[in-house]
């Protein structure tokens, strides 16, 4: 798939969109809905690889990272989520400064660039608790980044500590934040979220918080959780709105596609997304965001052999090593908690790429 050339396809409704991606023109929601359903899945993927090999060449980045999840207390009710518990619930907990940094000290190697923190939306702790969490670790581990909290997370904090949005970041930059996670958004749109998600931030105020935090010098990252009740339409809504935010600050590194998991880990394959509705979604978002520099295939929740796959299929990015994943585990990934280097390395090698070692902005540490 390494070819300039794109086969002529099967599906004759692809050449207009074919046509618009050779010059350079955008496409529109119309257009987003024919790529998702043709059933010319290969030109899709080839139109996407294209494109991706355009911007990035054969390169494909990753990083040593290691997620922390302070809480797990959380006021929301989210229907896709199995990490959440009630105050005083068997297996709630709530991380002391004590725990935090025992947590991270046995977890810890030198080669660790970035702390991923996200985490419940715990109404039984303040704002500082949030604050304390980033400037313990920054002050412990100066050099390593800080891509912490989602936006529904800083509209939270902005709602239990009375303090605008902007304020919040702020202070939060103030104690050593230097990037936002790009959860909390699942599917940028009421309807979904009333059903879904009713308790968390609304569409424009998740949007709200990255344009601040753009606006505020951060570079931040961005999600979507498909694979529930929401249509094809609203996915590419979702994607047209975070393009148009990044055209207005250009502050998006990163696209996520994220693959909703089932509540059980024993759950039959049908609970889960296809390996096809899995590979489109990355064509398909690398098509729709020309304005993103990466898409990254998250190999928790599809797998490390999708993930390898869709490489072919318009991402740039595997992410990273994480050291221990709890949020889609709890939901019920079946994929493993952590990768070596060695193993993204070799995924990325067996895909016939270029692997590179990055830190959270995307800056080369490594080639291989």
């Amino acid at each position: 798939m390494k070819s300039d050339t794109i086969h002529e396809p099967l599906d004759k409704k692809l050449i207009p969109i074919i046509e618009k991606v050779e010059n350079g023109e955008r496409l529109t929601l119309e257009d987003g809905l024919i790529l998702y359903e043709t059933p010319d899945i290969l030109t899709v993927g080839q139109l996407a690889n294209r494109v991706n090999q355009q911007r990035n060449g054969d390169y494909v980045y990753f990083i040593q990272n290691m997620y922390i999840n302070p809480t797990n207390v959380c006021e929301a009710h989210c229907k896709f989520c199995g990490f959440r518990r009630d105050p005083g619930e068997e297996g709630a907990y709530t991380m002391s400064t004590d725990d935090l940094l025992k947590y991270v000290d046995e977890n810890m190697n030198e080669n660790i660039r970035e702390f991923h923190i996200v985490g419940g939306h715990n109404h039984t702790v303040s704002f500082d608790y949030y604050l304390d969490t980033v400037r313990t670790l920054k002050e412990h581990y100066p050099d390593v980044t800080i891509k912490a909290y989602t936006g529904a997370e800083i509209v939270f904090f902005s709602k239990i500590s009375g303090l605008s949005i902007e304020e919040v970041l702020k202070q939060l930059i103030d104690a050593g934040l230097e990037s936002l996670t790009g959860g909390g958004a699942e599917i940028l749109t009421e309807e979904y979220r009333a059903k879904m998600s009713p308790e968390k931030a609304s569409t424009d105020e998740w949007l709200e918080a990255h344009r601040t935090a753009h606006n505020l010098g951060l570079k931040t990252h961005s999600t979507m959780l498909y694979g529930s009740i929401e249509s094809y339409e609203e996915r590419l809504i979702h994607m047209i709105r975070l393009r148009e935010l990044q055209d207005e600050t250009g502050g998006f590194l990163v696209f996520i596609p994220l693959a909703v998991q089932p509540k059980k880990a024993t759950a039959s394959i049908k609970r889960r997304t296809s390996a096809y509705d899995d590979m489109r979604t990355v064509a398909i978002s690398r098509l729709m965001l020309d304005n993103f520099p990466h898409i990254k295939a998250y190999w928790i929740n599809i797998g490390t052999q999708l993930t390898q796959l869709s490489l072919s299929f318009g991402s740039s990015d595997i992410h990273g090593t994480l050291v221990e994943e709890r949020i889609s585990h709890a939901a019920g990934a079946l994929t493993q908690t952590a990768l070596t280097r060695d193993e993204l390395i070799w995924l990325i090698k067996g895909a016939g790429r270029t692997p590179v070692e990055r830190d959270t902005f995307y800056n080369i540490i490594k080639k291989y």
